[in-house]
Order: structure tokens, then C-alpha cells, then sequence
């Protein structure tokens, strides 16, 4: 049995680990336990680090809610747009480290960051939604227009994946960095984060996502309806 996101707080970081001992298949129940770190996180004022574990950031939403009816497919694309639109808003540095393969909704949780890392490896990340019989959501694309290059955008509509440095060339991440220095380079820019004057912060953060959040939760009320129907 995989475990629960664990998050540790401590010296003003949060530090969130997905790790289901699989795929880190973002369910209805996962994404519930991410947002409420994300409380305790906020309750704590804490810069929050949110990882994978060891070669796999996350597989994106758990398909099989996709097949249980259009009830738990609302509940599901609710609450992941709901964690997205957190992470935008959140008012401390979010920093998203990707520890392996990240597809769709995992590519979003990193897009939702203010900053993303890459450790090296043969992973594949990206949006490919089309590739399995999916329709990407209207709120994703909102996302992936507000963070990805404008290439990197246009590669939505034929579902590649991609290794880290063409992920960094078209948006999902902003460093790659290799394993050996994953550590002294996360805490290094967790420092970093910390040392900002956070009213400031919160306020840039506000006006460089305050558009994103807009069309997020207009998109996510006309895709939900739609699903619903």
C-alpha cells in the first residue's frame, strides 16, 4: 500500500513528498491531502518544496475516476483545478521539484509553481492528453498559455512528452540540475526564496497570475458544466 503525501515544516519550509509507491496517481483523495498541506503550509507561513519520489514526479489524474461516470470525473477536474488555482495564489514561494516522468496534471502542479526544477534522468514530461483519448481541459490550456513558450504551446495539440532539456526549452521547467547537486542547489534556492520580502512577493505574484486565476475559474465553470451535461 503506497503512502500518503507526507510534509514536514520546519525552519519556515514545508517540504511535501508525493509518494503512493507507484504512480503518484492524482486522485480525488490525493489531491484533498496536497491541498491540505498546502493549508498547514500557509498556517506555518512556510516557502513550500513539493517533490516526487525517485523517478516519478506524478502520472497525472488517476484514470480510473475517468471511468467511473461523470460525477467523479466533476470531482476530480474540480479538485485539481482547485489545487492549481492555490498554487497561483499561494502567498509564499511555491518551488516544485520534478524527480522523474510528469504527465499531464502532474505537468500542471509544476506549472502552477513559481519555480521549477528538473532532476536529470530518461524521464518524460508533458501534456499528452490527445494521446489516450483525452480532450485537454479548457483550464489546462489556460494554464499551459500562461507558463509554456509559445513553441511549447503549440505541441499541445499532438501530445508529445519530452525529455528534460527540451521540457526547460518550451516552459514546464526552469533549471535541470543533475542528481549529485540536487540537494545543495534545492536548498540553495530555497535561501533564496526565503530572503525575499514577502508583502512584495505576494503582491508581484498576484499581478503576474491574477490572469491565469481569472480564466482558470472561468474555464474550469464551462468545462465542468460541460462535463456535467
Amino acid at each position: 500500500m503506497g503512502e500518503r503525501p507526507r510534509i514536514e515544516i520546519a525552519s519556515g519550509v514545508a517540504w511535501l513528498t508525493l509518494d503512493d509507491g507507484k504512480v503518484n496517481a492524482l486522485s480525488v483523495e490525493m489531491l484533498g491531502e496536497i491541498a491540505g498541506a498546502l493549508d498547514a503550509a500557509e498556517a506555518a507561513g512556510a516557502v513550500v518544496v513539493v517533490r516526487g519520489r525517485d523517478g516519478m514526479f506524478s502520472a497525472g489524474f488517476d484514470l480510473k475516476t475517468f471511468r467511473k461516470g461523470p460525477a467523479e470525473t466533476v470531482a476530480m477536474l474540480r479538485a485539481g483545478a482547485d489545487v492549481i488555482v492555490r498554487l497561483l495564489s499561494f502567498p509564499r514561494p511555491v518551488l516544485t521539484v520534478c524527480t522523474g516522468h510528469a504527465y499531464p496534471a502532474g505537468a500542471f502542479l509544476m506549472m502552477s509553481s513559481d519555480v521549477r526544477f528538473c532532476i536529470d534522468g530518461p524521464w518524460r514530461i508533458g501534456m499528452n492528453e490527445v494521446a489516450i483519448g483525452l480532450t485537454m481541459p479548457h483550464f489546462a490550456i489556460e494554464l499551459a498559455r500562461q507558463r509554456l513558450t509559445a513553441p511549447g504551446f503549440a505541441r499541445l495539440t499532438t501530445g508529445a512528452l519530452f525529455p528534460p532539456d527540451e521540457a526547460r526549452n518550451f516552459g514546464y521547467v526552469d533549471r535541470i540540475v543533475a542528481a549529485g547537486q540536487a540537494d545543495a542547489a534545492i536548498h540553495a534556492e530555497v535561501e533564496r526564496l526565503l530572503a525575499l520580502d514577502m508583502p512584495s512577493f505576494v503582491a508581484t505574484k498576484a499581478r503576474v497570475n491574477g490572469h491565469a486565476v481569472q480564466a482558470i475559474r472561468e474555464a474550469v465553470a464551462a468545462e465542468l458544466a460541460i462535463v456535467a451535461a
